[in-house]
């Protein structure tokens, strides 16, 4: 006996019961109590499932700090609603149909927390919007919202809510058959395919990436591959196996416009009828009091609001101009 056998046969219960619930008692002894770390099959095993708890405990965060950006910013410019929605649906589908399919936990349990994670961010789309103009204006407030934003917003909200209604169902026998979640699990290529497209599309047309957040789309590109090995390895379940290879291919493709467009504004683009638009011009999406010095027209938003205060930008009283009463507009009489 050698000195390190020595003491993998002397671990104590409370480590080696949960070793032996992860990688099971045979490549326990293998790996472990024999330490014949050479053995492949355990080997691989035993990689697979270290990736796929690693991959769940980096699920459950994997989308805070989008979330906090979001917040942090009050804007949700770069992040498309269609994408998060598709996406969201995908990832409650894989979840049904793995927790149905009776697979172990560390080969999808990062679905369940990117789920819950997904569907804060598509509130946070809706609540600030997620185009140049926030939802909820300069201010934030929902009180000064248009009355056909705040229609949006809610059915928007009622959308997600009926979402989630639907994704429950996923879990009744009753509701859906197995087969019928088993044809919704080949969807889950195309909308995939759809979840990540309008996001591809959005970079490209922005030129930028906006708020998106880059340890969010590395780690989910990270996650796919990983996932494409552990599916593999332990459930052998190509058809999954296939849905996670191109999650992966799509999520290069936007890692790749994170790179490209690292650090660079959004360049929205202007058509011809804008451009002739006058300066001021309240007509138009490039006019307003969201200015050109930020984005839109004449005024930033620090001017507007201090115009509305009615204090200068140099902390001195804006000038009014006076109104012309009614004599000023009355014909004389003589």
């Amino acid at each position: 006996m050698s000195a390190i056998t020595a003491l993998t046969h002397q671990i104590p219960w409370f480590l080696r019961d949960p070793a032996i619930a992860i990688i099971g008692e045979k490549c326990y002894t293998t790996l472990i109590y024999d330490f014949d770390i050479l053995d492949g099959p355990c080997l691989t095993y035993a990689i697979s499932k270290g990736l796929g708890f690693g991959i769940v405990i980096g699920g459950s965060i994997v989308k805070i700090p989008q979330i906090f950006k979001v917040s942090a910013s009050h804007s949700a410019i770069g992040l498309s609603l269609p994408a998060y929605v598709l996406e969201t649906l995908s990832y409650a589908i894989s979840l049904a149909y793995a927790y149905r399919s009776e697979f172990p936990f560390s080969t999808y349990g990062e679905n369940l927390f990117m789920t819950i994670q997904n569907i804060v961010i598509c509130l946070q789309i809706v609540h600030y919007g997620s185009g140049s103009r926030a939802l909820t204006g300069m201010g934030g407030s929902f009180g000064k919202r248009s009355s056909r934003e705040q229609g949006r917003a809610k059915q928007l909200i009622g959308w997600i809510i009926g979402m989630a209604i639907v994704g429950g169902s996923l879990f009744s026998q009753t509701i859906i058959p197995f087969p019928a979640l088993k044809l919704l699990q080949v969807a889950t290529v195309p909308i995939g395919l759809a979840s990540k497209a309008p996001q591809i599309i959005s970079n490209y047309r922005l030129k930028s990436t906006g708020n998106l957040s880059a340890f969010a789309v590395f780690n989910a590109l990270l996650g796919c591959l990983a996932r494409v090995f552990t599916t593999l390895t332990e459930i052998n379940d190509p058809l999954v196996a296939f849905s996670f290879l191109l999650s992966a291919l799509l999520n290069s493709i936007i890692a790749f416009q994170m790179i490209l467009y690292w650090s660079q504004p959004p360049s929205y683009p202007t058509t011809s009828s804008q451009s002739n638009t006058p300066r001021g011009s309240l007509s138009g999406p490039s006019s307003g009091r969201y200015g050109s010095k930020g984005g839109w027209g004449e005024k930033t938003g620090t001017e507007w609001e201090a115009e509305e205060s009615g204090v200068g930008m140099d902390g001195q009283a804006a000038p009014t101009s006076p109104m012309k009463g009614p004599k000023e507009w009355s014909r004389k009489i003589d």
